[in-house]
């Protein structure tokens, strides 16, 4: 049998949040046009400034050509408080002669009409000009913005030129040395933060060397151990030497250090990373009950929280997960997604009721989330309510859900025998989404296969009539064939699809299989796999359709080096009878029967490794 087992189709993993740190600030998609980025420095009372200085210089006849210009009044501009910054002192900027403000002004235009270049060249040649703060840390930040990391680099270390002992400025210029791969000069400028007292982001450090080499990796480490010793307490430099020590595959020791150095003032982030390196090292107990502490001692952080509910998920504690899930979203109420997880939680743990209330809210909310009413119409299923079901999926008419909506609808159909309006609805759906229609042809062809394939042979023919040539349709229609006893008509699809598709390796493989299955033209047949193993060498049903092919030549070594990889990597239960049968035809009876017991203890289906023994063990 050529059957669908010769396409291995992947798992779905669902898998619990990792920690996440973001690197740098991230300004908004227009630099210029949007002023809540929060340390742009030249604010919109600077531009402001610039254009009443502007005016007045060209009403009072100044002009940029102007051989010696007056200097212009000195002008003190500080930035205009937002809600983020009102509690930082104002900034205040230095007095500016009439060449620079027409620079700068001509630096923010150019900007807002996205000439970069030009708002970068001014702004960098006025910064290393004035050596202002504001300037120079606005010329950084627009570098930054547009890419220019060298340029921002060189902006960081001349503003910690002028303000030594300022820690924004050291702060950026660590940041931008660790992206340059310069670890050990940033450590050192961190350092002096950590010196002045002031907020340090050594993790931030720690994460720019998990992408360098163990050599960089242990420097750093080395580095921050040696900080630690001076400064004990610092969950700061605990937590960025765990990173590096999990990143070097040393999990107890990073635990070890972040339970003697966080023990009582531990972080948010340090005790979502002993979480991990607890599940990492197989104690997923012990992780969970770490963010449990964590949850008590961070009650409204919603990260921690939400690891935890996929954590207990995974462990199976739905209801504890529910618990979290529902604070979550009475902490976050807007967050969608929060309310989906919990729905489907709820739905996982047999509470139909909770789930299809909590769905209803989220369409009341958004009408067009496709999420949504997919799992609305699971929860309709799993009540027992068919026609809501089919009512709610049908309700989705574009996006991702609109093809696994459609097919729960005709798995349902065909459940319920109902195939006069599975008939109409596919009909109907076919006409109004003409471009999805091979998808939905072969969402019902899978559909009827196992109910009643000669139906779905009707199908498949009227599908082929319509569209003519699809290689999909065509490999399904051949593969029933093959079903219903019709080896030409196989042969004659296959063949039909090599000559479009002369590199299709699924057809190719089904082909070469099925010949020498029948124990036919076997030359052709190891022409046919060698080529589609040439073209996907790791795919085990091509390796087990070789190793099939010489078996069938005679070549029972070959044969069974290629069926032992097969069978290590895909041991389903045609891939052991084959390997048992060429282990008995060399001998290896004993072999032999424990290849075929391993693989029908996992087979839904043993009826082919039974008759194969029984073949074999009757002569």
């Amino acid at each position: 049998m050529v059957g669908s087992r010769r396409v291995i189709k992947p798992r779905l993993h669902l898998h619990a949040m990792g920690l996440q740190l973001i690197l740098y600030y991230q300004l908004p998609a227009s630099f210029w046009q949007s002023r809540v980025a929060k340390r742009v420095s030249m604010t919109a009372r600077f531009h402001h400034s610039l254009l009443a200085m502007t005016i007045s210089l060209l009403v009072t006849g100044c002009a940029i050509n102007a051989p010696e210009p007056a200097p212009a009044p000195p002008v003190s501009v500080a930035a205009a408080p937002n809600d983020e910054t009102m509690v930082d002192e104002p900034k205040v900027y230095g007095q500016f002669q009439t060449d620079t403000l027409y620079a700068l002004l001509t630096a923010e235009i150019a900007g807002q009409r996205n000439r970069f270049d030009i708002a970068l060249r001014n702004y960098l040649e006025q910064a290393v000009r004035t050596r202002d703060a504001g300037i120079i840390e606005r010329a950084m930040e627009i570098s930054e913005f547009l890419g220019a990391h060298q340029h921002a680099m060189d902006m960081a270390l001349l503003w910690t030129e002028v303000q030594p002992d300022n820690p924004e400025a050291l702060r950026a210029a660590a940041l931008q040395l660790a992206r340059a791969g310069q670890h050990d000069d940033a450590m050192h400028m961190m350092e002096q933060v950590l010196l002045l007292q002031d907020d340090t982001h050594f993790d931030l450090l720690a994460l720019t060397a998990l992408q360098a080499d163990s050599t960089t990796r242990t420097s750093m480490l080395e580095n921050l151990q040696s900080l630690l010793q001076r400064y004990p307490g610092n969950a700061q430099l605990s937590f960025a030497a765990a990173l590096l020590l999990q990143e070097e595959q040393r999990s107890e020791e990073a635990i070890a250090l972040l339970d003697e150095h966080t023990r009582d003032n531990g972080t948010a982030a340090s005790i979502m990373l002993q979480s991990r390196l607890h599940a990492e090292l197989g104690a997923p107990d012990k992780a969970i009950e770490v963010l449990q502490t964590g949850v008590r001692k961070f009650p409204n952080d919603s990260r921690m929280r939400l690891l935890l509910a996929r954590m207990l998920v995974n462990s199976g504690d739905h209801q504890a997960a529910i618990t979290h899930f529902r604070e979550l979203a009475r902490q976050n109420p807007d967050d969608d997604e929060v309310r989906l997880a919990l729905a489907l939680v709820e739905l996982e743990d047999g509470d139909t009721e909770a789930a299809i209330g909590e769905l209803q809210g989220l369409l009341e909310t958004d009408p067009t989330h496709g999420a949504a009413a997919y799992h609305l119409g699971a929860a309709h299923e799993q009540a027992g309510q068919w026609d809501a079901a089919i009512s709610t999926w049908q309700s989705i008419g574009a996006g991702e859900e609109y093809l696994p909506s459609r097919l729960r609808i005709i798995r349902l159909l065909v459940e319920r025998q109902r195939m006069a309006e599975l008939t109409n609805m596919m009909h109907s759906e076919r006409a109004r989404h003409p471009q999805l229609a091979p998808e939905l042809f072969l969402l019902e062809i899978e559909a009827l296969i196992n109910v009643d394939p000669q139906l779905a042979m009707q199908r498949a023919n009227q599908a082929l009539e319509q569209l003519q040539y699809d290689s999909r349709l065509l490999y399904t229609r051949a593969m029933l064939a093959d079903r219903l006893g019709n080896p030409a008509g196989l042969e004659t699809d296959l063949r039909l699809i090599i000559q479009r598709e002369p590199e299709n390796a699924m057809a190719l493989n089904a082909l070469g299989y099925t010949l020498a299955d029948r124990n036919e033209q076997l030359d052709e047949a190891l022409q046919l796999v060698e080529k589609a193993h040439d073209l996907m060498p790791e795919d085990p049903a091509i390796m087990d359709s070789l190793g099939w092919v010489h078996y069938r030549l005679g070549n029972l070594e070959r044969a069974e080096q290629l069926l032992r990889e097969a069978f290590a990597a895909f041991p389903d239960a045609e891939v052991g009878a084959h390997l048992g049968e060429v282990l008995w035809q060399r001998g290896k009876h004993r072999e032999a029967r424990a290849i075929w017991d391993q693989a029908a203890d996992q087979a839904e289906d043993t009826s082919m490794i039974d008759a194969t023994r029984k073949r074999l063990e009757a002569d």
